[in-house]
């Protein structure tokens, strides 16, 4: 069956409102450990077909925001998805307590009770109101993103088609492709400030009417941190400044030098050579049949694998009008079915996005053994080694992508996680403080933008834009909108995708596949740290594991010769 063939069908709410209600007071009483089984499973296959409908409209919703049927059921979806979280909650009121819990754990692994107590402290149905209100605005961030039209040079393109045009070699044409970019986020500046300044006060409101002093204090509970606090990313954060920061500036010097500009502006940033960066050989649909060859040679459980998403049309790759920006990776659970959506434009990100949520969906295919929903996947810093290590991984196949300029990707390659670590980070702390201060007005966030920017990239010069001067970067940065607090487990993921990229390039470790494949199948079953242990891993809140880690990056790049490349 393609995807196109899964059946979409509006979930009849007050029908399962009236059965879980039935379900979850009859496990209340269950009589017994297997009638409590039996119950779990029921309101489990439940949860499962929810869940199902509901990724389906997210997917074809994110596709075609122009689709007049998938945009009537946002409106639904916005309504009752909290009204859904609150039977969930019920169920989960009822599981944490009851008599039978260690007789279940087979069904439901402890961290299904992690993430089922931290739920009940997460919500409420007084807040519902307001979480309907929040996922209204979420939705009117992507509308905005998804529409853009931005005309350059007598053409009309969308956020992701202008990708090519900001690394192009032609400095004239970065400088104003750059200043057509911003002049769309400007010219909306009203907009996307409305949009963010009732997303902060609607979300301090829902961590304060639930008991939390703020939103940051709310979000580690909402991203299942159940292993860190807000005071180790605070010295995490100090880490990357120390260890991480000195080798950006350092490559950055190397980037001006040989891209041949005295000084690197905002517009030189995405180009990394000055004949131009690495771009994948091939049209989508070869990229795709060299990617299938690929995994089929990677091993017989990822050929497995991409040759499913290949079979039922699980991918849905280029850019085009309409579509939402960005990539993902979901699981429709009741087909079994990983999805990957991306926005191919003819740069090297296509691959890196191909191999990147290849990694999520893998790791999803080879958690199907789980039967909750809820810990299919793990929480996100856990999610991201999969799909950060994933792009190290696949190394030893991407001169079939990329040919003769092989060399140029990987370094570019490695280079870019290392200055996504100080962004990261960045945006972490951002979010910290705008939620730490929700009074701020959109002035004042764009300063505090600003001051972290000049502290975290120093090598960033906004001074040609007077709307980037301004702080306004970080409009086009979606998770600060849709996603809050989901940016730290990026930098933490790839801390320990960099010790696999050690292992597997570098150490030719025989153990680091098997040690990947190991916490694929894990899926939610174990927390963040769990994880890292099982995969053989140091934590990267471990004292000494950043400055080992950026040591072994920093000696591969120093060996390359970058300005022959």
């Amino acid at each position: 069956m393609k995807f196109s063939d899964y059946s979409y069908t509006r979930p009849d709410y007050e029908a399962i409102k009236d059965q879980m209600a039935q379900l979850t007071q009859d496990l209340a009483t269950a009589p017994s450990a297997q009638a409590a089984r039996e119950l779990v499973e029921q309101i489990t296959a439940i949860c499962s077909q929810v869940d199902t409908q509901m990724n389906l409209w997210s997917i074809r919703h994110s596709i075609d925001k122009y689709d007049d049927f998938y945009n009537e059921e946002t409106k639904f979806w916005n309504e009752h998805g909290p009204l859904f979280t609150e039977l969930w909650t019920n169920y989960y009121r009822v599981i944490v307590g009851s008599p039978y819990r260690p007789d279940l754990a087979d069904l439901l692994p402890e961290t299904f009770f992690l993430l089922a107590e931290n739920q009940l402290q997460t919500f409420s149905s007084e807040a519902i109101p307001l979480f309907q209100k929040e996922n209204e605005l979420v939705d009117q961030y992507s509308n905005l993103m998804a529409t853009a039209q931005l005309d350059f040079r007598g053409q009309t393109y969308n956020l992701s088609q202008m990708g090519p045009f900001n690394r192009s070699t032609d400095r004239a044409t970065r400088k104003e492709a750059s200043e057509t970019v911003n002049s769309f986020f400007e010219k909306h500046e009203a907009e996307f400030d409305s949009i963010y300044d009732q997303l902060v006060k609607t979300r301090h409101e829902i961590a304060t009417k639930l008991g939390f002093k703020d939103y940051v204090e709310y979000g580690y509970k909402m991203m299942n941190r159940f292993d860190y606090n807000r005071d180790m990313v605070k010295v995490y954060r100090e880490e990357i400044l120390k260890h991480v920061l000195p080798l950006v500036q350092k490559l950055r010097q190397r980037q001006a030098q040989r891209i041949q500009v005295p000084d690197l502006k905002d517009y030189d940033l995405l180009l990394e050579f000055l004949d131009g960066n690495a771009t994948p050989k091939g049209s989508p649909e070869e990229l795709v049949a060299q990617a299938q060859k690929m995994y089929q040679e990677l091993s017989p459980e990822t050929g497995q694998f991409f040759d499913f998403m290949v079979e039922h049309d699980l991918l849905d790759l280029l850019a085009k009008e309409g579509k939402d920006t960005g990539g993902y990776c979901t699981y429709i659970a009741d087909y079994q079915s990983p999805f990957i959506f991306a926005n191919f434009n003819g740069t090297s990100a296509d691959i890196d996005v191909l191999t990147h949520e290849a990694g999520h969906a893998f790791q999803v295919f080879r958690s199907r053994w789980i039967q909750s929903p809820e810990v299919i996947w793990p929480t996100y810093e856990s999610c991201e080694i999969h799909s950060m290590s994933m792009e190290f991984i696949t190394w030893p196949w991407m001169e079939s992508f990329f040919k003769e300029q092989v060399d140029k990707y990987k370094y570019s390659h490695l280079a870019s996680t290392l200055f996504f670590l100080p962004y990261g980070v960045l945006v972490d702390h951002f979010q910290h403080e705008v939620y730490e201060h929700p009074e701020m007005s959109p002035e004042e966030r764009k300063a505090t933008w600003r001051r972290l920017a000049d502290l975290y990239l120093p090598d960033r010069d906004d001074s040609e834009s007077e709307f980037l001067s301004r702080g306004g970067f970080w409009f086009r940065q979606g998770h600060i909108f849709a996603s809050p607090f989901y940016y730290i487990d990026y930098t933490l993921a790839q801390v320990c995708a960099l010790q696999f990229w050690k292992r597997t390039q570098v150490d030719q470790d025989p153990r680091a596949w098997e040690d990947y494949l190991r916490i694929c199948d894990l899926g939610g079953t174990k927390t963040f740290l769990q994880i890292v242990e099982a995969a053989n891993l140091q934590s990267p809140f471990k004292e000494g594991a950043l400055e080992s880690t950026i040591a072994a990056a920093t000696a591969y790049l120093d060996s390359v010769d970058d300005l022959a490349l």
